[in-house]
């Protein structure tokens, strides 16, 4: 459950509102911790607490589509540039004029968006599971450092990123079981890592096989909650969202590939990232595989001042892991002079 000490806000512009959590003290420097599919503010209940013990502004908004944020029909509400505008009306909101992002899952490509096109506004940039350069430039991007060793072109053309096709091809079909029962479905995907996956195709990767996440099932089958990721009360506050909002909105990221290539395309100052940029790789992460693949590449190439971190967990890696990734990022701000004083 949440700390005590972290408490919910609500704040509306003209054309967005943006339900967000916070804690530390208010004159602390801001760090906004962004979150992904099919996830919520509370995916940071363990680095809110810790970073405001270090004097920090913590904050985790709802992201569009989820919990108490404003939700929208069309799909192409959800593309990266929405969101970074969300971001950046939060940052007005709370009074700042530069933050330490943190990202992960979709959360990442949105900072990654943001240090690309508004360099200005990020004193340093996180991200877990998913590289610069990547995801946010557009799903072709991604097919093309695709791993072919493990995923054979002829059986998987789009590697782990098949899932992500699937959603592009059959969108009501993908959906319609999660929305059937989100919280077996929950149970099902929030799960801690599998060291026995390495080196095997991933889940993702058989989607359009199978005709869907859950193969063709009409909802997730009753499997046990996964206690090293959440606690039933946890679990009940994502399943609420989801049952609220429905998973439309959610799998919605995934149906604006071209339209955030195009974003990306967009001329910016610079491709290349000079604030200093942490990535934190998921050892057990097999949709998002950064070790043995080239889809860490090209933010080695792009980014100047880079340090890489491995924690050994899957995905789900602030929630499995949050001591090791708190550790990680308490080096990092300490080795990266960022535990400076607010704006």
């Amino acid at each position: 459950m949440l700390s005590s000490d972290v408490s919910r806000h609500v704040f509306s512009t003209d054309r967005h509102t943006t339900s967000y959590l916070a804690a530390g003290p208010e004159n602390g420097s801001v760090v906004i911790c962004v979150h992904g599919w099919p996830e919520l503010s509370i995916s940071w209940r363990h680095q809110l607490p810790f970073l405001a013990s270090l004097g920090y502004r913590a904050i985790a908004p709802d992201m569009r589509g989820y919990g108490e944020s404003s939700v929208y029909q069309s799909h192409d509400e959800y593309r990266l540039e929405q969101s970074v505008q969300d971001m950046l009306e939060l940052l007005e909101h709370l009074g700042v004029k530069q933050a330490l992002w943190i990202g992960h899952d979709w959360g990442a490509p949105v900072v990654w968006s943001m240090a690309r096109h508004h360099p200005e506004v990020c004193q340093g940039v996180v991200n877990l599971c998913v590289p610069y350069a990547t995801l946010e430039k557009g799903l072709e991007v991604v097919i093309d450092l695709v791993d072919r060793k493990v995923y054979p072109e002829s059986e998987f053309p789009a590697g782990q990123w098949e899932y992500m096709r699937f959603y592009e091809e059959n969108f009501d079909q993908a959906t319609a079981p999660m929305d059937a029962n989100p919280r077996t479905f929950c149970q099902a995907i929030f799960r801690k890592g599998d060291p026995a996956g390495k080196g095997l195709p991933s889940g993702t990767s058989m989607v359009r096989k199978t005709g869907g996440w859950l193969g063709g099932m009409s909802e997730a089958p009753e499997i046990l909650r996964d206690e090293d990721v959440v606690s039933q009360a946890e679990l009940d506050q994502f399943v609420a969202g989801l049952e609220r909002n429905g998973f439309s909105s959610a799998n919605a990221w995934y149906m604006n590939h071209e339209a955030n290539k195009q974003y990306s395309n967009v001329e910016a100052s610079s491709e290349v990232l000079k604030m200093p940029v942490l990535f934190i790789h998921a050892a057990y992460d097999f949709t998002c595989e950064t070790i043995d693949s080239d889809l860490a590449k090209p933010m080695r190439e792009l980014c100047h001042d880079l340090t890489e971190e491995v924690i050994p967990s899957g995905h789900w890696m602030a929630q499995e892991r949050p001591v090791e990734v708190n550790q990680v990022l308490a080096k990092w701000l300490v080795n990266s002079c960022l535990m400076g004083s607010p704006e």
